[in-house]
């Protein structure tokens, strides 16, 4: 489900099985009509990550449009399915579980083609209906910069 933050303007999702587990949107800046940066933090017990400048392109490939799939097909999918930036900084993967729940991996890998380069990984679960849909909205009002 997602958390609006009274102090800083963002998108929060955090695990329906363990709330210790989320991923944060912020710090959104417009470049131009079609692209915007933001900031993504990726938590769980003994993770911390953050990657800054991540680009959004406003238009059908973008994150909001595939959340907004996974939402049409609430009823559940076989396999995973995946999107990722451009860039390939922020990657994720989705899973249909049984009882009506969606797995969300989200993975953060900045600078991936430079030595010293990182990976980390957090799956939030999500239900497939409702809550599914709320995050996808957010996001996309927050990739849009209209408020949610």
């Amino acid at each position: 489900m997602t958390y609006p933050d009274a102090e800083e303007s963002g998108v929060t999702l955090r695990c329906l099985d363990n709330r210790a587990v989320g991923i944060r949107f912020s710090d959104r800046s417009l470049v131009d009509a079609d692209c915007a940066h933001y900031a993504v933090e990726l938590w769980a017990p003994g993770l911390s990550s953050r990657v800054d400048g991540v680009v959004a392109w406003i238009r059908d490939a973008d994150l909001a449009s595939f959340l907004d799939r996974l939402v049409a097909d609430f009823h559940g999918w076989d396999g995973a399915r995946t999107w990722h930036t451009i860039d390939e900084d922020l990657a994720l993967s989705a899973v249909f579980r049984s009882g009506g729940h969606v797995g969300l991996t989200w993975t953060l890998r900045p600078w991936r083609t430079f030595p010293g380069s990182w990976k980390a990984s957090a799956t939030i679960w999500l239900e497939a209906g409702e809550q599914l849909a709320a995050a996808a909205s957010d996001i996309r009002h927050f990739l849009e910069g209209n408020p949610s």
